[in-house]
C-alpha cells in the first residue's frame, strides 16, 4: 500500500498472515565491461524462506504439469550510474505455464506491492489464484532491491523492532512527541549504520530498470505486468521509461502518481476511515445482533474509546507485549485491507472490550512484518529505505501539528496515526527523489487500470488519476464496486473475465467499464 509508511504495507497484506518468503541476493562484485543482459538464470528447486522474508516452508508444488516452483538469482548493478561496477542478487520465482508451449505467451511478472513485500514468497502463497494466467504464461515473481534476499536493508534487531512497534505514535505532550522523534531518529540511523551501502540505490527507478533487465534475460522481447498496489507504481515508472517495452500490464489497487506525500498519507486516511464505515454497516446490517456495537455510529464510537482507553492503559496482548493505542489502530487497519478479514477486526474488537489484545496484536504483527517465533521480515526496513528514497518532502513535528487538524477530520480513528507517520524520512540519510513519480507514457501500449471503490489502503481515485497520467491511449479504467484492497483476488467474475480477456488474448475491455 501507499504512503503514509507505517501502514504502507504489502498489497495482499491482509493474508500476510500467510507470508513467508525465499530466495538469494548477495552482493559481489564483476569485472569491468560486463554485459547483465547476457547472463543465464540457474533455476533450482527453491530453499525454505530466510528470516528477511519471513520464514517459513519452501514453497509447495501447484496441482498439475510442471507446478514445481523453481527458483533463480538475478544478477544487477549495484549502481545503475555504474552498470559496470559492483553487482547485487535478486531472487526470482517462477512456475512454468501448464498450458501447449505453442500456446504461451512469455513470462507474466509480478509485484504485489509494500514496499517492501517478498515476491518469491507471496506468488506461491496465492499462486493457485493465477492459475487460468498461468494456461499461457510462466508466473514470476521476485524480492526488488532491498527486500527479503535481495541485498535486504537491515535496521534494528527483533528486540529493538518489539520496542520500536510499542512506542507511542499518536503523542499527546511535548513528552511523547520527544519519544518519537528520537525512536524515529534512532531507527534511522540503525538502518544507514547497517544499510547504508543499499540505502541510495532502492528508489523505484532502480526496480523499474532491474525489471526491465528481468524481461530481457527472460527473454521476452515486451514486459508481461501484473502490478498491485505499490505494483502499480512500479508499473508506471516502468512505462514512463521505457513505453515502448509495455507488452500487457495489468495495474490494481492504484496508486495516485499525481500526490505528493502528505496528500497520498490524507487520502489514505480517508480511504481506510471509509472501509472502517464499510464494515460498522456491514456488521449491523447482519441477521445476528452485531456484537460490537447497536449502529454503525456506535461501532465507530466504541473503537474511539478503546483506542483512547489503550492510550491510557494498555492491556495484554502476547505476552510479554501489551496492546497499545499503536498496535491496536495498526491491527484494525490490516483488518480492513479484505472483507474476508472482517470477522476477525469483530473477534479482536470483542475480545479487547473483555481485556484481551491478543486477536488485535496478531494482526498488528502481520502489518509490522513479525512472525509468531518473534523474528521480523525486513518488511518495514524496505519499507521504508524505499519510501524515504522516493519521496523528496521532509516533514517536522510542527509540520504535523499544523496538518492534524485537517487529518482528524479525513479520520477521527486513523487520523493522528497518519498525520505522524509524516516524519518517517525526516533525518533519513538518502535524499528523497521526487514530490511524486512520473508515470507519463506515451507511445506504451494499452494498460489496464483497476481501481476498487472500497479500497482502504489506495483509495479508488487513484486509479483515474493513472489512468489519466499515463496518456491519452495507454491507461484504459476499469472499475470494480467492492471492498478490500485490490479487485482481481476479490474472485469478481466480471473483474476475471475482463483481465483474462486482456492478458491472454489481447482484448482491451472498453475504458470506464463498471463491474459490480
Amino acid at each position: 500500500m501507499p504512503r503514509p509508511l507505517r501502514l504502507r504495507a504489502a498489497a495482499l497484506s491482509a493474508c500476510a498472515l500467510l507470508l513467508p518468503a525465499l530466495l538469494a541476493g548477495c552482493a559481489e562484485e564483476d569485472g569491468p565491461g560486463q554485459d547483465l543482459t547476457r547472463q543465464k538464470l540457474d533455476w533450482t528447486a527453491c530453499p525454505a524462506p530466510d528470516e528477511a522474508q519471513g520464514g517459513g516452508a519452501p514453497p509447495s508444488p501447484l496441482p498439475g504439469a510442471r507446478g514445481q516452483w523453481e527458483c533463480a538469482t538475478l544478477k544487477a548493478p549495484l549502481d545503475w550510474d555504474d552498470p559496470d561496477g559492483d553487482t547485487i542478487g535478486l531472487a526470482l520465482i517462477r512456475v512454468r505455464s501448464s498450458g501447449p508451449g505453442s500456446e504461451r505467451i512469455g513470462s507474466l511478472i509480478f509485484n504485489f506491492g509494500g514496499p517492501g513485500g517478498s515476491g518469491v514468497t507471496t506468488l506461491p502463497a496465492f499462486g493457485q489464484e493465477y492459475a487460468t494466467l498461468r494456461t499461457r504464461y510462466d508466473l514470476v515473481s521476485f524480492d526488488p532491491r532491498g527486500v527479503g534476499r535481495s541485498a535486504p536493508v537491515t535496521c534494528e534487531d527483533d528486540q529493538q523492532l518489539d520496542e520500536h512497534f510499542q512506542q507511542d505514535g499518536t503523542p499527546d505532550d511535548s513528552a511523547e512527541r520527544t519519544e518519537l522523534v528520537e525512536g524515529t531518529e534512532e531507527f534511522n540511523a540503525a538502518c544507514k549504520d547497517n544499510s547504508g551501502r543499499i540505502l541510495p540505490h532502492v528508489r523505484t527507478t532502480d526496480a523499474a530498470r532491474d525489471l526491465d533487465l528481468m524481461r530481457h534475460v527472460l527473454g521476452d522481447e515486451r514486459l508481461y505486468y501484473f502490478g498491485i498496489s505499490y505494483g502499480t507504481e512500479l508499473g508506471g515508472v516502468y512505462a514512463h521509461l521505457f513505453p515502448d517495452r509495455v507488452g500487457r500490464a495489468v495495474f490494481d489497487a492504484v496508486v495516485d502518481p499525481a500526490q505528493n506525500y502528505e496528500q497520498a498519507s490524507l487520502g489514505q486516511a480517508r480511504g481506510f476511515q471509509r472501509a472502517l464505515d464499510n464494515y460498522a454497516e456491514d456488521c449491523v446490517s447482519q441477521a445476528e445482533e452485531c456484537p460490537v456495537g447497536d449502529s454503525a455510529q456506535d461501532v465507530k464510537d466504541r473503537i474511539t474509546r478503546l483506542l483512547r482507553d489503550l492510550d491510557r492503559r494498555p492491556i495484554p496482548g502476547i505476552l510479554p507485549r501489551q496492546l497499545t493505542e499503536t498496535m491496536a489502530t495498526s491491527g484494525i487497519a490490516q483488518a480492513l485491507y479484505s472483507k474476508d478479514f472482517w470477522q476477525f477486526l469483530t473477534d479482536g474488537l470483542e475480545q479487547a472490550y473483555d481485556g484481551d489484545g491478543t486477536i488485535l496484536m496478531m494482526l498488528a504483527d502481520s502489518m509490522n512484518g513479525r512472525g509468531e517465533n518473534g523474528e521480523y521480515s525486513n518488511l518495514v526496513p524496505a519499507n521504508v529505505a524505499i519510501n524515504c528514497a522516493d519521496a523528496k518532502p521532509r516533514y517536522t513535528p510542527a509540520d504535523v501539528e499544523r496538518l492534524l487538524p485537517e487529518f482528524r477530520k479525513a479520520s477521527p480513528v486513523f487520523g493522528d496515526f497518519m498525520a505522524w507517520g509524516l516524519i518517517t524520512c525526516t533525518d533519513w540519510a538518502v535524499q528523497g527523489a521526487a514530490d511524486h513519480p512520473d508515470v507519463a507514457a506515451p507511445g506504451a501500449g494499452p494498460i489496464l487500470v483497476i481501481g476498487n471503490t472500497g479500497d482502504p489502503a489506495t483509495p479508488y481515485e487513484g486509479a483515474r488519476s493513472m489512468a489519466k497520467a499515463l496518456g491519452e491511449g495507454v491507461g484504459v479504467e476499469l472499475t470494480y464496486d467492492g471492498q478490500g484492497h485490490g479487485a482481481y483476488n476479490s474472485e469478481d467474475r466480471c473483474v476475471r473475465n475482463a483481465v483474462h480477456g486482456y492478458l491472454l488474448d489481447g482484448e482491451v475491455p472498453e475504458a470506464g467499464t463498471v463491474c459490480p
